[in-house]
């Protein structure tokens, strides 16, 4: 089994300022990297002046993380593309792959907050998802195209590249059927410089929720990063990606391959420490993400929720550790990732422990018993795998 670490930069409670914000990151990221981690993982968050989420950029923190690290993989979860200029985007990405010697990986989402999209890209307004979706499909397929082939062009709805009618006439510039209109000189195609390293792109993946994107993901060859639901209801939804996916590429494709899962995790000597540690942090934080998302996604298979006044009133440690949580002892972990294996046959684990509130301190020292004693626990991920088919 791979581990990764979902580093959501927050600064809530606390007060310590982004200087610290980074210098806490490099401390983390550099810890994963000298203990057998397999990848670090930053959020996209803007305006976020409640201290939830404080990283605007997760392609400068994967920059800064590659400059202090060796081997770590550096993934971004996600880059909100319907953000960025698509080309621009993927010029970033080139060379931050080039930078950190081909350690890049690349989660894509659509944004969630209408905070964000209406002052990044009013298009891209997330009350109106078909247009928001239209907007990633197309940048996403620039992206991908521009990494991928030496010259490319694209016209969609949204954007055209090149632009038509521009005439590239330079005596320096070699001419070329390849990428211009012999004729009249117009640019047929461009170049982006640099590719990205790791070719034709590095991996990518979708954080994904509802079953249009999970099938999204597997028929247009992306890794899916789930998060909240419970082991029962996330069956349906692995069994979903494999079917797509094995359909899409003509092969039985077995159950949990390309499949990523976030939890949150807080690793102590007892459960009540474990609880008295994080449980403040993650309810906090849950409540500010479920204020959009409410608790659906909870849900056990065949759930129904009672009514209450409402739409977070049920939303407490009890509710949440029995469904999703990874919190208390080694063992108490190790059962939990246990059934992960055994039932979704679970290739990569994300974590993290710097819930808002929580000072790096005591959510380093959770890591640190996380990898000390649950980790090797789980070194023979495919060898668990078989035995448990059998």
């Amino acid at each position: 089994m791979k581990f990764g670490y979902f580093a959501n930069s927050n600064d809530r409670h606390l007060a310590k300022g982004f200087s610290q914000v980074l210098q806490d990151t490099v401390d983390l990221a550099q810890y994963l990297d000298d203990h057998g981690w397999s990848s670090i993982w930053f959020t996209e968050h803007h305006f976020g002046f409640e201290g939830f989420e404080v990283c605007p950029n997760p392609v400068m923190m994967s920059t800064w993380t590659a400059t202090h690290t060796k081997r770590l993989r550096i993934g971004q979860a996600a880059n909100i593309i319907t953000f960025w200029h698509p080309l621009r985007f993927a010029e970033d990405l080139a060379m931050l792959d080039h930078m950190s010697g081909g350690r890049i990986e690349c989660a894509v989402g659509r944004g969630i907050y209408g905070r964000e999209a209406l002052q990044l890209n009013k298009t891209a307004d997330t009350r109106n998802p078909a247009q928001n979706f239209r907007i990633f499909n197309e940048s996403l397929q620039i992206i991908r195209g521009a990494w991928a082939n030496e010259y490319f062009a694209f016209d969609g709805e949204f954007f055209r590249y090149p632009d038509p009618r521009f005439v590239w006439d330079h005596a320096m510039s070699e001419k070329s059927a390849e990428y211009q209109d012999l004729e009249t000189l117009e640019l047929t195609k461009l170049a982006l410089v640099p590719r990205t390293l790791q070719q034709p792109t590095p991996p990518m993946h979708q954080v994904v929720d509802g079953h249009l994107a999970i099938q999204y993901a597997a028929e247009n060859d992306l890794g899916a990063m789930m998060w909240i639901p419970p082991v029962d209801a996330l069956k349906p939804r692995f069994e979903l990606y494999r079917d797509k996916k094995s359909a899409h590429e003509g092969r039985d494709v077995p159950l949990g391959e390309g499949i990523s899962l976030v939890r949150d995790m807080f690793c102590a000597e007892t459960k009540a420490e474990a609880r008295r540690a994080g449980a403040d942090g993650i309810l906090d934080y849950m409540r500010w993400v479920c204020h959009w998302r409410g608790l659906g996604n909870h849900m056990h298979a065949d759930e129904a929720l009672p009514q209450t006044p409402g739409k977070l009133d049920l939303l407490d440690f009890e509710f949440l550790d029995e469904r999703n949580l990874l919190f208390g002892t080694p063992d108490d972990i190790s059962d939990k990732i246990a059934e992960l294996i055994d039932v979704l046959n679970l290739e990569t684990l994300i974590v993290w422990s710097h819930f808002p509130g929580v000072d790096h301190g005591a959510a380093m020292r959770s890591v640190r018993l996380f990898t000390e004693e649950v980790m090797p626990r789980f070194s023979g991920r495919v060898q668990l795998g078989q035995q448990a088919a059998e």
